[in-house]
Parts: structure tokens; sequence; C-alpha cells
């Protein structure tokens, strides 16, 4: 028997099969299109997303060896705030998926905080006012179309993040839910009550019967539609990317940190049973406990990091795999003072400015691919350092230990980079694929396969840690001042545009 985990991020979907030993059987990756419709806009076709999962789903089972009816459990783990509708009955999509990278509603978020609403959604929500969440991406698609509300009053619409819409295809259109972890990403949850805020929905104009069950992370959504699956298989274990991370870290404790470095990079720091105090520019969100409780973390939020990669490898053709930003890095001593913002998305922590957009600073003639490329790392490392320093003003709780995963996170000149710049070990368990493996241990704990949280930890396998080298403090200096001064002329250009 095994658990089967569900990793639907922002560029592709994964499936892992893991063994009661922790020991990973199986697994299948596959990419699906993005859509950019205008600047700053970002689409995906939920069906695409479905199609992609019932395929690396059958392509990891084959893998392994085994059977849908030889697992013993579902969990599922996705990229949180995209925002998808669809007809209940049909179960179709009824819009293109809205990214949560997209930005098309940076007005409406400027007009929340024009009219003094940012204080009271910060109170309830522990988010700010931006258009990274879900609450104004579902606001616009339901002004758009003015005969959705009447139907999702009565039932027959739903939304969802990624989660829910796969719960529901999963379940045959059994049921529609969610977690506490990705329902407190939508700027229509309470974080105090546990549950949708009448109030924030009215403001956004949401219809509350459109909306998903809340759900612990690890329990009961519901089992497979046999008819469809060929099994039927219960759904044990759900939440979002980042939270699934830091749990598959181990990291449900007080003090226990991540940074997943994937399409945008993320850090959280689990923060227990007591929310605490807001601060600027960090965000408050519901992580997992050891069985999946909802309790809090401190969140930092890189909106655009290892998409930085990508978008040299397919726009500008600079390389012909992710995997050739190490050697290309490592090439030159330097960046030859090229600072590359890549705030295609806007600014995330600590500056939360939607309106940012990417630029390179320092092109000279004798600027080579090597040095873009390596600008483009250093870029996730300077990022990383401003959200770990506005995280240590915004909690009294001290990080242990600072761990690393998600894709980028493979890159050994990057981690060396990131423990130069921040003075710290960094931490890289074997296993990288932190997500798949959290949704994992939820479902495990959740369906009974394993009785204790930590026997699915042996998917980790064995850990790298590095550390600073000679002269970190000089680098991190020279590196710090100038990605500073790139990020403010960033700003200062995104605020002259708006005038």
């Amino acid at each position: 028997m095994a658990v089967l985990a569900i990793d639907q991020g922002t560029t592709g979907s994964r499936a892992l099969v893991i063994g009661r030993d922790g020991g990973m059987l199986g697994s299948a990756y596959e990419e699906f299109p993005q859509y950019f419709p205008a600047p700053g806009q970002v689409e995906h076709d939920a069906d695409e997303i479905w199609s992609s999962v019932r395929s690396v789903i059958d392509r990891a089972l084959v893998v392994s060896g085994l059977d849908l009816s030889r697992v013993a459990a579902i969990g599922i783990t996705n990229q949180r705030e995209t925002t998808v509708v669809w007809d209940r009955a049909t179960s179709r999509p009824l819009a293109p998926a809205i990214v949560w990278q997209d930005r098309r509603t940076a007005s409406r978020c400027e007009q929340l905080r024009a009219d003094g609403l940012a204080d009271m959604i910060r109170a309830r929500t522990g988010l700010v006012a931006d258009p990274y969440f879900s609450g104004t991406k579902l606001e616009w698609l339901l002004e758009r179309n003015p005969e959705w509300r009447s139907r999702a009053a009565d039932g027959e619409i739903c939304f969802g993040t990624i989660d829910s819409w796969l719960i529901f295809r999963l379940t045959g259109g059994r049921l529609h839910a969610t977690d506490h972890t990705n329902a407190s990403r939508t700027l229509l949850y309470s974080l105090d009550d546990r549950s949708w805020d009448p109030e924030l929905c009215s403001l956004f104009g949401v219809p509350e019967p459109m909306l998903p069950e809340v759900r612990p992370s690890a329990g009961d959504f519901g089992c497979t539609d046999p008819d469809l699956m060929g099994a039927e298989i219960p759904i044990a274990g759900v939440a979002g990317d980042q939270q699934a991370a830091l749990y598959g870290h181990g990291g449900w404790n007080r003090g226990d940190a991540k940074n997943t470095y994937g399409t945008g990079a993320f850090l959280l720091l689990h923060t227990g049973t007591e929310r605490g105090v807001e601060q600027p520019g960090v965000l408050t969100t519901i992580a997992c406990g050891p069985r999946g409780e909802p309790e809090f973390a401190r969140e930092g939020s890189i909106l655009v990091a290892g998409a930085a990669v990508q978008w040299l490898r397919d726009g500008l053709g600079l390389i012909a795999s992710s995997a050739d930003s190490e050697a290309l890095a490592g090439s030159v001593s330097d960046t030859g003072g090229v600072v590359f913002v890549p705030a295609f998305a806007g600014l995330g922590t600590p500056y939360w400015v939607p309106e940012a957009r990417g630029a390179i600073f320092g092109l000279t003639r004798g600027t080579e691919r090597a040095h873009l490329v390596r600008a483009a790392l250093e870029a996730m490392a300077c990022g990383t350092v401003d959200v770990l320093e506005a995280m240590a003003r915004s909690s009294s709780v001290p990080i242990g230990r600072f761990r690393a995963d998600g894709g980028a996170a493979a890159n050994d000149w990057l981690m060396q980079f990131q423990s130069d710049l921040l003075g710290l070990d960094v931490h890289r368990p074997e296993a990288t694929e932190l997500t798949a493996i959290g949704a994992a241990g939820l479902a495990g704990v959740g369906s009974g396969f394993w009785a204790r949280p930590e026997e699915f930890l042996g998917a980790l396998g064995e850990e790298s840690v590095f550390s600073p080298g000679a002269g970190a403090a000089d680098l991190r200096d020279r590196a710090m001042t100038e990605w500073g001064r790139a990020v403010r002329a960033v700003i200062g250009w995104s605020a002259d545009g708006s005038r």
C-alpha cells in the first residue's frame, strides 16, 4: 500500500507515490500551457490542469508498479490564490482560471486602500489589499458576468482555488470543499473565526453559496469517483503548496521555517496557536499543526523567482534548460554590474507594489548571457534576504533552522550564495519537492496510514548543509546595496507611470 500525492503547481502538475517507509515508489511530471492575454495578466485553462493531473496520476502509478486500488489515500497540494469558477451541474469552467500572478485587479486594490479598507481587511484576513489574492479576482469575474451572481446565490456556480477544483473533479462533483490553508488566501476568510467572513463576502459581492466548505487539512475530503478513476480512494489531505512544503519538512512546530524556491519564493515561519500582532509587509496565514489542525504562520512572498529563469529560457532563449543556470552563474566572478529585479507580477514582501514591473540595470556592451543568468539567481537570494529581515521585524519567534526546497533549491550555486547573503546555514533535504511530500504526509496522517506524522519523513533523504564562506559579509554588503538601489528605481519608475 502507498499514498498518492498530487502537486498541482503554476507551470506543471506532479504526482508522487510514497510507501509506508517514506520511500518514493514512483513519480511523474507534466507541464501545461500558460496564457498571457494582456500585460500583467496570467491565465490557465482549468480543464488542461485537470487533464495534466489525470496524466501524471496514471504515469506515476505505472512507474510504482501499483494500481489505484493499492493506494490508501490521496493528498492534494496546489498553487494558491488561482481562481476557478465552474458550473456545478456540468463541471465545466465558465472562464479561464485567473492565476495568482495576475495583476488585473491592481486598480481595485488601490481603491480599497484609498477607501480606508486595507486595515479592516488586514485585521480580518492577515493579508494585504493586493491582486495576488483570490477575492478581487473573483469579484472581477462576477462584475463582468452579472448573471452569474443570481446563479451562484442559488448554488449553481462554484468558486474554488485549484484544490477545490481537483476535489470536485476527483469526486465526480460530489464534494465542493477546501482546507483552512487555502481558504486563508482568498481575502474572504476570517483568521479569528476560522470561517468565511460575511462582511468581506459582501464587500466583494461574492454569494456565500458559491464558496467551498472549509475542512481541516488532514481528514475527510470525500473519495474518488470509481466510475471516473477506477477505484474509490479517500482524499485525506489538502494544503496550499507553501503550507504543504512547511509540513513536508516536519515544520509543524513553533519556530520552524522554510523557503520554497519555485515559480515564486515563499518563506514561512510557524508561529503556533497564537496569531500575534501583524507588522507591515509580512502576511499572517494558516499553517498546519502536526495533525493538520489549523495554526498560524508568518509568510513573506517573492512573486517571481524561478519564473525569471524560465523567462530567460523560454522568453529570451538564453539557456536550453533551467539546470544550465548553475554552471553559467559559476562561470563568471560576478554579474558584471548587472542587477535584475524580476517584478513581472509586481513586488511582494516587504514592498507590496502591484504596479511594479521587471527591470534589468547595468547593461553594457560587455554583458554576456552568464551575467544575466547569474543576476536572475542573485535576485532570488537578495529577495529572500529582504523577506527574512522583514520576518525578523514582524515576529518574536526566532528561526531555528533555515530549510530550503523547491525546484531551484537543487541549484548548489544558488544555495551557497544564499547562505553567504544570509550569514546562516541553509539546510536542504535530498528531496527538494517538499510540497508533494507534505501533501502525502497530511493524507497519510488523515487516513491513519501513518500513526504518527514523523513516519513519512523518511522521504526527505540525506540533508545537505551550505555554510557561509570566507568574505560572505563583504559579498552581502555589495549585493544588497546594489539590489536596494535597483528595487528603489523600479518602485520609482512604477510610481512615475501611475501619475
